[in-house]
């Protein structure tokens, strides 16, 4: 029994209005820091790094838009303007220097346009400046460590918590750090490499046993921000999630000094070392 012409157009609408209220109200129940249901474009940003990143990212999208319609505009001219019925005889023209010139010009202007942009954005991800408090992270067989060397030298470890929301990105002891500052990133692994990354502060650094990488951020708002390891580390690699809560100056001295307490017990924990693990 076929189903009309009509009867399927209506069946597409439904199902298009149906995506766009999912969408819409996942967007509406959405947190900042963490993904969004139904997300097509980069997480809201946070730090200064991500908001040039948004800003190179739009840039790129409407620089290959227009190239994209140019090539199609030509496309569309070639086909209706020289194919055999509008065109009996072809021409025999076989070179243009100035065309030749053109299409070498125009490409090169373009690329040095975008290089600009790019250089400018990896030297500001690359270039730590001085740091307000160093965090050191190492990511281990499938949960991250977390040492303060400025603040007591105290470290514990972030286990994914099966009982907290966001689902696979809630954690028991969560980074906390404080809100407009510089934070310096130490990142190392223990056993195999991992990947430090958090999308809403455009951060993402390989965490390799016997080297320790750096990176930095500066949150500027308060709230949670989620992220995960991004390099396969082993079967329970989507299990390690990040979690960055982001305070108030008084509300992080507060929590340090109840963090050196609360992990004053795990002496036997020792920080992560850029040897790697041992044999």
């Amino acid at each position: 029994m076929r189903m009309s012409m009509g009867r399927v157009g209506r069946h597409l609408l439904g199902l298009a209005v149906a995506g766009l209220t999912l969408a819409t109200g996942g967007a509406a129940f959405a947190e900042l820091g963490q993904p969004k249901p139904w997300e097509w474009t980069l997480q809201e940003s946070g730090s200064p790094v991500m908001d040039n990143i948004v800003w190179f990212h739009n840039f790129l999208f409407v620089l290959i838009t227009l190239i994209t319609l140019f090539v199609l505009a030509l496309l569309v001219i070639v086909v209706l303007k020289f194919n055999a019925k509008a065109n009996p005889v072809p021409s025999r023209t076989t070179h243009n220097t100035l065309i030749e010139v053109a299409w070498t010009l125009v490409p090169v202007l373009i690329l040095v346009g975008i290089s600009v942009p790019s250089f400018r954005l990896l030297f500001l991800e690359l270039d730590v400046p001085k740091a307000d408090l160093t965090i050191k992270a190492t990511g281990k067989q499938w949960y991250w460590s977390y040492a303060y060397p400025d603040n007591g030298k105290f470290e514990f470890d972030s286990l994914m918590a099966q009982d907290k929301q966001p689902r696979l990105l809630g954690v028991d002891n969560e980074l906390v750090v404080p809100v407009n500052k510089v934070i310096r990133v130490q990142v190392t692994g223990a056993d195999v490499i991992h990947a430090f990354a958090l999308p809403a502060f455009g951060v993402k650094i390989d965490a390799i046993p016997g080297r320790l990488n750096e990176t930095w951020f500066k949150a500027t708002k308060v709230g949670m921000f989620y992220g995960q390891c991004s390099e396969l580390c082993g079967k329970d690699h989507a299990f390690m999630p990040i979690a960055i809560r982001v305070v108030e100056d008084k509300d992080f001295a507060a929590w340090v000094e109840t963090a050196k307490k609360k992990y004053a017990s795990g002496g036997a924990s020792t920080y992560a070392s850029a040897a790697g693990p041992t044999q």
